[in-house]
């Protein structure tokens, strides 16, 4: 069989893999996960030119040269690299090998702990994912080909068996298309949901156009919230491509710093990885800035796929009333009609996004446990709290501020 000669390589540096090659297997996952109806904001048609950022060889590249996510951080890079004897790469999957569940967004520090209570040691873990971004997105990478087929099931097995050479408790892919859910599901790893707020565009003209879909209540919060919020003075401003400058790096880093100090303790990317991302994919960034009185006070970064706008971190170090929802939602949703780009996915967690037009959506990862006992403990667990979500979500639906009859269509990833 063709599949015989196929062969699994692990690379611990994103440097040390051609950047072409790279990139045309995140591309050929892109478009066959658009073939079918897949339940994801990469459902539309993906440009070929401009894939999923985060899945781009230069954001990774940026986020281990820069240092962020490094095995001095806890983030071992362990990609892997299904390749046939001729040494040509066919699909590949971004892994780290883990040593904490810092910045992974869907939260397993709770089985860790009742793994080491039982007398095991739940770290290193394999961890499949984009470091820092909670968005969903294709992980089993594949081009197109003869072995497009068997490469999915190649890799998931590819991960158990890299566990099991790196004495890892687990593997856990997160954020996953419904295809790759899939994938994993028929390898034999457990199903998880939780819950996002995304953005859906009905083909809306203007952010005003919008407003008129929603109940006439939160039509005058939103805009009494947009009003108030630049009432100080307050100017804001796009910035993206070439108008990206080492300035407003700065300005924005320190943002950052400040906010990441205060909810994490210690924020994750540092200083050089704005840079080095900057100079990568400069025009698949957008920066929402805020100034007052001449010096920039706030902002979020935002990445634009090709039909998504995926909204990042925010900072500021003056607080005024209503900023926050300005810089990050509205603008966001401004910006996405100004663009014709189809979701806002606006980050992890937050019913608050609820009243502002975000509506609930379900994310999905998988996770494969070695110890038969705790994957027994782990799966029984998963049944309620697939459950839970489904509910929750549901009943917040019912919620949306959106007048009966003009909710637009929810496309869950």
């Amino acid at each position: 069989m063709p599949e015989a000669a196929l062969r699994i390589r692990v690379e611990s540096r994103i440097a040390d893999i051609p950047a072409d090659i790279w990139d045309s297997c995140a591309r050929g996952s892109q478009i066959s996960t658009t073939a079918g109806k897949q339940l994801s904001s990469l459902d539309n048609t993906i440009n070929s030119a401009s894939p999923d950022p985060f899945l781009s060889h230069a954001f990774l590249r940026a986020v281990e040269e820069s240092g962020s996510a490094t095995a001095q951080t806890g983030w071992l890079p362990q990609h892997l690299l299904l390749e046939d004897e001729n040494g040509i790469i066919h699909a590949a999957c971004p892994a780290f090998l883990k040593s904490h569940s810092r910045g992974e967004y869907v939260f397993d520090q709770g089985w860790a702990e009742a793994y080491e209570r039982a007398g095991g040691e739940y770290y290193p873990k394999l961890q499949v994912a984009i470091p820092f971004t909670p968005a969903t997105g294709p992980r089993l990478l594949v081009r197109n080909g003869p072995y497009a087929d068997f490469a999915r099931p190649a890799l998931a097995q590819g991960l158990t068996q890299l566990a099991g050479h790196r004495e890892a408790s687990s593997v856990h892919a997160t954020f996953l298309t419904e295809t790759d859910a899939r994938s994993f599901l028929e390898a034999g790893y457990l199903s998880r949901t939780d819950q996002q707020f995304h953005w859906h565009n009905a083909g809306y003209a203007s952010f005003e156009e919008f407003l008129a879909a929603l109940a006439s209540r939160k039509r005058k919060v939103i805009r009494r919230e947009r009003r108030e919020a630049l009432e100080s003075g307050i100017e804001i401003r796009w910035i993206t491509g070439s108008d990206i400058t080492e300035e407003i790096l700065d300005a924005f880093f320190g943002f950052y710093m400040e906010t990441g100090s205060r909810k994490w303790g210690r924020p994750y990317l540092t200083r050089s990885f704005y840079s080095l991302v900057a100079e990568a994919m400069p025009e698949q960034i957008l920066f929402v800035m805020a100034r007052r009185a001449g010096r920039w006070i706030a902002g979020a970064i935002n990445f634009i796929g090709a039909n998504t706008l995926f909204g990042r971190h925010w900072g500021a170090i003056e607080h005024h009333p209503f900023l926050h929802f300005e810089v990050c939602y509205h603008q966001a949703i401004d910006y996405a009609i100004a663009h014709g780009l189809k979701t806002v996915e606006a980050g992890a967690q937050g019913e608050h996004k609820l009243a502002r037009g975000y509506l609930p959506v379900t994310t999905h990862s998988a996770h494969w446990i070695a110890d038969p006992g705790l994957r027994r403990a782990f799966a029984d667990y998963l049944v309620r709290e697939r459950a839970y979500v489904a509910q929750a979500n549901a009943e917040l639906a019912e919620l949306g501020p959106f007048r009966r009859g003009s909710q637009p269509i929810e496309e869950e990833p």
